[in-house]
């Protein structure tokens, strides 16, 4: 008997396809005479037609959220919309509002291994509206999550934050570097282009030039790591400069940027790092811990280099010229056309006058404990700016490190504990 087919009694004799009693306890089904089927490819035919129609059905279902209404995030329309990696973190929640802002739809994955939900939901409450910002729990080593991520949005580009980036944690636990930067980042590639997403704007790091023996460094200086952090950085770059020779279609520019520092100027978001991580933190939220008696002292690590005064030599960035290089890179990327930029002032500060400014910035004269050197430090790293200058009209504009730690230390002192959000995993 085939299945779905209506059995009924005869009502008359007029032939077709209705079926007919052949004899006790026996009946014609409709498609059959004498007990030969229809064709084979009809039935093909129908359960093709059926599938289609149920796949057309599905699609139509996942473009409307719970409430019946357009989900904006899974269909494409004139909004570019960015998935950003890391958009819990410092530099990617400053992003993630600098591309709201330009009316951007944007989605975030994080893990929370090192974000703040808290500049997550700061940034829901800055823009509320459908279809402008979502946030997924999600860590990109998980295969199977993240492509269906691309499945179900529709996603044009990928800014790529996500990563553990500290120099003296990466050289305690190397392995944890090469998962997190190297293999997590093949990962994302991967489902790119499985989900023919060609555009990526991948956050890479000074350390990957290592130690180079001539100042300032170019995007042409040879990339010599010292630490796995910078290693780890140069072998994810590797993999997309790869894929890109194997397929023009890809857009990728590369921005290798230097000390980040600073928060948003009208103090909705700042940098916040968990508890555990400030021993591994930068020098800005160091000085702030020490400010404000968190910690009894600031420790400087270093003083023996071969620079004016000992101490390291650094080149500071602020975090909202940095997200600037961002959209900038972001509107110029090409198609097989590769760009990698370096990022940052051309101007290299030391440690100690880093110090000074920071006592200024607070009103605070912190106590300076100095300390021998730290595994994997490198003693002067500073950049010529010029070929991002020209070929993307970017300049660093906020140069006052004084002033860019005042505006930043404000931030902290509203906010001691960091951000105060839900906890996301409980609630």
């Amino acid at each position: 008997m085939m299945p779905g087919s209506p059995l009924v009694r005869r009502r008359s004799n007029t032939g077709g396809n209705t079926p007919t009693r052949l004899g006790r306890g026996t009946w014609s089904l409709a498609g059959m005479v004498h007990g030969v089927s229809r064709p084979r490819s009809q039935l093909v035919i129908k359960v093709l037609l059926a599938a289609t129609l149920t796949a057309l059905c599905m699609f139509i279902l996942r473009q409307y959220d719970s409430a019946g209404t357009i989900d904006k995030f899974s269909v494409k329309d004139d909004v570019t919309h960015v998935l950003v990696t890391g958009g819990a973190g410092y530099i990617g929640s400053h992003a993630t509002l600098r591309l709201l802002k330009d009316g951007y739809r944007v989605t975030i994955v994080d893990n929370l291994s090192r974000g703040n939900m808290g500049a997550v939901q700061v940034l829901q409450g800055l823009f509320p509206e459908p279809g402008r910002l979502q946030f997924l729990y999600v860590d990109l080593g998980d295969s199977k999550a993240i492509n269906e991520v691309f499945s179900k949005n529709a996603i044009d580009v990928v800014m790529h934050f996500a990563a553990v980036a500290y120099v003296g944690e990466s050289t305690a636990e190397p392995l944890r570097y090469y998962h997190n930067i190297t293999s997590n980042t093949l990962g994302l590639v991967e489902a790119m282009v499985r989900h023919r997403v060609h555009k990526l704007i991948y956050s890479s790091t000074c350390a990957t030039y290592g130690e180079p023996d001539v100042m300032p460094i170019k995007e042409s200086t040879p990339q010599v790591p010292i630490n796995p952090y910078g290693k780890a950085k140069k072998m994810a770059e590797d993999i997309i400069l790869d894929y890109v020779k194997s397929n023009d279609q890809l857009a990728v520019m590369i921005l290798r940027y230097f000390n980040v520092i600073g928060s948003d100027s009208k103090g909705r978001l700042g940098e916040a790092p968990r508890p555990e991580l400030r021993a591994h933190g930068r020098i800005s939220g160091a000085c702030f811990d020490a400010a404000m008696g968190v910690i009894p002292e600031l420790k400087v690590q270093g003083t023996d280099y071969n620079t004016e005064d000992g101490t390291c030599v650094r080149d500071y960035i602020h975090v909202t010229d940095l997200v600037d290089a961002h959209v900038k890179a972001l509107n110029a990327a090409k198609p097989g056309k590769p760009g990698i930029y370096n990022v940052a002032t051309g101007k290299g500060v030391s440690v100690k006058q880093f110090v000074e400014a920071c006592k200024a910035a607070t009103g605070v004269n912190v106590t300076v404990k100095y300390m021998d050197r730290r595994p994997g430090d490198y003693a002067e790293v500073y950049s010529d700016p010029t070929k991002i200058k020209n070929e993307l009209n970017w300049t660093a504009r906020h140069t006052d490190l004084t002033k860019t730690l005042r505006v930043a230390w404000k931030w902290r002192k509203a906010h001691p504990k960091g951000y105060t959000a839900v906890n996301y995993l409980n609630s």
